[in-house]
């Protein structure tokens, strides 16, 4: 059995038990058909929200049918299968950094197929929820059967690719979920777009992490997360490169993750690692499904990222166990930490402001004594699952309010 509480599903399991389905019964209305689709197959970030929004899916509708898509198995499906009708593995037309090359030219011709199957499944559903924007067949199919669609932007991408998805966003016509204030401004989508911010709710241990840092040991310092440039691993191993020995004896960190299908890059920070000689003090470590005991360990959880996050999603998880956050002054993370209350929250760009940090909490153990408390009380009015779980709840009843008006379903995917 899993003990994590960020997997643990509270809500009713679909019936398995072999009964006839209401749409069967005499007189019966025809059961709720619903599609969650989601790029991802692992258990980071935006998977645990995906399973989070699919679970109050669950709840707000216990007879609907609810179908999920993937690209591909993985450790998320254990997850969906209690809450989800079927898990469902098929192509998705994805858009990602690493092979935008390759989708925007010799996966060109995929294209029409994937929209072809994607507009056979928005047709056969009263509602589909898209996680991100970076599912390009079901935001272009979208816009052939509309009033149906939802999708959940969790991302804060630059460039072109923020030129390309805004304008997938604005041709599908779906209705938009922001994860907070600080995606929404980045899209920037045009006044009267069917858009709200739903900041991401996590379900939470049912108690804080009890005692504290005192300065008797070594700070226990996290850092939780994929490896990428965006991240910041690099900017974090030079802050506690540059501290003073006598400091950095007092520190312990463990840089917890795995680069997406980049072994390379993995072997690259292990080097950075033992470059600077810290191999006593630092120790990387690859990605695991169930955080709960490294929460538990942590006295700080930091977020060092160097390109804007759209929330944040560790440093709420960091706050429901009540450890205070060090977190980069980038997207949506100042939304999450009150800087000087919850966490610390200081300018991207370099290592000296977390070299700083760092020094001063060493320091002066009792000036944040009361951060953890103040961190899950934060934690519990904004970012609990019950608050997202509202949220969504009103997305999806406004858009089936629509669909159902609109567009009833037209054919089967059995």
């Amino acid at each position: 059995m899993i003990d994590d509480p960020l997997l643990r599903s509270t809500c009713a399991a679909p019936d398995r038990s072999g009964a006839a389905p209401a749409a069967s019964r005499p007189g019966a209305v025809p059961a709720l058909r619903i599609a969650c689709v989601h790029q991802g197959f692992e258990l980071y970030g935006s998977d645990r929200c995906f399973i989070e929004t699919v679970r109050t899916l669950r709840a707000a509708y216990p007879t609907a049918r609810i179908d999920v898509v993937l690209p591909r198995h993985g450790p998320i499906v254990a997850a969906l299968e209690p809450v989800a009708s079927r898990v469902v593995i098929e192509p998705l037309w994805i858009l990602r950094r690493k092979d935008l090359t390759r989708r925007l030219t010799v996966d060109l011709m995929a294209l029409p197929v994937a929209v072809l199957r994607a507009l056979r499944r928005i047709r056969a559903s009263d509602l589909v929820y898209v996680n991100t924007t970076v599912v390009a067949d079901y935001l272009l199919a979208a816009r052939l059967r509309p009033g149906r669609s939802i999708v959940h932007v969790h991302e804060i991408p630059e460039g072109p690719i923020l030129t390309v998805l805004r304008g997938l966003i604005r041709w599908s016509g779906a209705d938009v979920v922001f994860n907070s204030h600080a995606t929404a401004a980045a899209y920037a989508l045009p006044t009267g777009t069917a858009a709200r911010v739903v900041y991401n709710g996590i379900a939470g241990p049912a108690a804080a992490n009890r005692g504290g840092y005192d300065g008797s040991r070594p700070l226990r310092v996290l850092m939780l997360g994929r490896i990428s440039r965006i991240k910041g691993q690099d900017v974090l191993i030079e802050a506690v490169a540059a501290l003073p020995e006598a400091v950095r004896r007092r520190i312990e960190l463990r840089i917890v993750g795995s680069a997406f299908e980049d072994t390379a890059r993995e072997r690259a920070l292990a080097e950075r690692i033992a470059g600077a000689g810290l191999s006593d003090h630092v120790s990387l470590e690859p990605f695991v499904a169930n955080p709960s005991a490294l929460y538990r360990w942590a006295d700080v959880v930091t977020m060092p990222s160097q390109r804007p996050e759209s929330l944040g999603r560790v440093a709420i998880e960091a706050m429901a166990y009540g450890v205070p956050p060090l977190v980069t002054a980038v997207g949506g993370l100042p939304e999450v930490v009150e800087h000087g209350r919850t966490g610390w929250v200081v300018p991207p760009g370099g290592p000296e402001a977390i070299t700083d940090t760092l020094a001063a909490l060493i320091a002066d153990s009792a000036a944040w004594r009361s951060f953890g408390p103040a961190a899950r009380a934060r934690y519990e009015t904004v970012f609990s699952e019950a608050s997202a779980a509202e949220g969504i709840d009103a997305v999806v009843r406004a858009t089936l309010r629509r669909s159902r008006t609109a567009h009833p379903p037209t054919s089967s995917l059995e």
